[in-house]
């Protein structure tokens, strides 16, 4: 389980790493010409199959079992991470009130972000699937 709870942060890390600089693009470039929930909608894809390209590669380095439980403990933990870093990104660096930043999750534009991060939590063990078949 120890290399389920590194590969999570390691998977986390790359993720979050590219959806920071997308983020910014989103927010800074196409969202003020499309709208934000247009903007959220076309970054999905793309942070969908980066992080399905990292779930794998570091699926290939890390040596988590093909097993549900260690699978799912990667990505609970990378899971988490990225709500906390994304929590601690609203009170942080964009200076908002725990009011404001909960608010800001509960947007139509951020459910639907939550949304991949659901997807995101699930592709190791999606990989473990896919892999089988």
């Amino acid at each position: 389980m120890r290399a389920a709870f590194a590969a999570g942060v390691f998977y986390f890390a790359i993720v979050f790493a590219a959806g920071f600089v997308l983020g910014a693009a989103r927010v800074g470039l196409v969202a003020p010409a499309i709208g934000e929930m247009n903007a959220t909608i076309a970054e999905s894809p793309v942070i969908l199959a980066a992080s399905w390209f990292a779930c794998l590669a570091v699926l290939r380095r890390a040596p988590v079992e093909a097993r549900l439980a260690p699978r799912l403990l990667m990505g609970a933990v990378a899971f988490a991470l990225m709500i906390a870093a994304e929590i601690a990104l609203g009170l942080g660096l964009m200076n908002r009130t725990p009011g404001a930043v909960l608010r800001e999750m509960a947007s139509p534009p951020a459910l639907v972000g939550l949304g991949g991060q659901v997807l995101f939590a699930l592709f190791p063990t999606l990989a473990m699937v896919a892999r089988r078949r």
